[in-house]
């Protein structure tokens, strides 16, 4: 048996630890946006208080992670006020297809989706809306997407208890083969559930365990959307950094100096054979 010197037996075993369960959910180098992608992000039209959030979201570095192309029908899950929108829209224009699909607005309260995409035809012409109840969540023809996208969502499934409901609306949209990328605010390791839910952040373990639970492989991880400053401990949860930033005004520096959230990104495979 070769005998190690004791440098070389911690550098073997802090490798271990940190090794995946999977040879394939590695952490790859993100792959170059296409020239589409890069334009669609680069567009002078989309809102500059938008684009000023690029430093954090990484939109362009995100998306060729997931492996998005032109030609792809893409779903994204609870677009919000259509962040992601205004980049995915005209970047699957022309050979693609966009859905924005968001649950069914409560009685009294409404979608700000509409009269955007009504607004800028030019932009949001050929993307489509889709609703579905919270609760139960439906994302229209099995088998029909290429990619399912969410940015920063899962907490809030996790907190309502239908997490599970929707990981698995996600496996029957998507062809065999196809993608589901996930963003979301990162827990340390071992954080309880209940911290979890109060706290908005998730460890990676339980997006993982809810993901394959519905039938995903893990395919691969990055941190293009890591924030080492983030404690990820904060009074408020992740609602006390920017841009929520629910704090003391005193504290406004202090938070502004950490950013938003450290966020994991996420690519899971539903298989090409089941």
């Amino acid at each position: 048996m070769t005998r190690l010197s004791i440098p070389a037996l911690a550098l073997l075993l802090a490798a271990c630890a940190g090794t995946p369960t999977s040879s394939t959910a590695q952490q790859p180098t993100t792959p170059a946006a296409d020239s589409a992608l890069q334009a669609a992000v680069a567009d002078p039209g989309r809102d500059a208080a938008q684009r000023a959030r690029d430093r954090y979201r990484h939109p362009a570095e995100t998306l060729a992670f997931f492996g998005l192309k032109p030609s792809d029908t893409v779903i994204e899950i609870s677009p919000g006020n259509g962040w992601y929108s205004a980049i995915l829209a005209p970047y699957l224009r022309e050979r693609g297809r966009y859905i924005a699909a968001s649950a069914t607005p409560a009685p009294g309260r409404s979608s700000a989706l509409p009269a955007l995409f009504a607004a800028d035809p030019a932009r949001y012409g050929r993307a489509s809306l889709h609703w579905y109840d919270g609760k139960a969540p439906s994302l229209g023809t099995p088998a029909s997407a290429d990619a399912v996208l969410t940015f920063r969502n899962v907490h809030n499934w996790v907190a309502a208890g239908t997490a599970e409901a929707y990981f698995q609306a996600f496996f029957a949209a998507l062809k065999p083969g196809g993608t589901l990328g996930v963003v979301d605010h990162r827990a340390k390791p071992g954080t309880d559930l209940d911290t979890m839910k109060k706290s908005g952040y998730l460890t990676e373990a339980l997006v993982i365990e809810s993901a394959t639970r519905a039938g995903f492989v893990l395919d691969a991880r990055s941190e293009v959307n890591a924030n080492p400053a983030d404690s990820a401990d904060h009074p408020n949860g992740v609602w006390t950094l920017p841009p929520t930033n629910r704090h003391d005004a005193g504290d406004a520096e202090k938070y502004r100096a950490i950013g938003e959230s450290d966020r994991m990104t996420l690519r899971f495979r539903k298989p090409a054979s089941e």
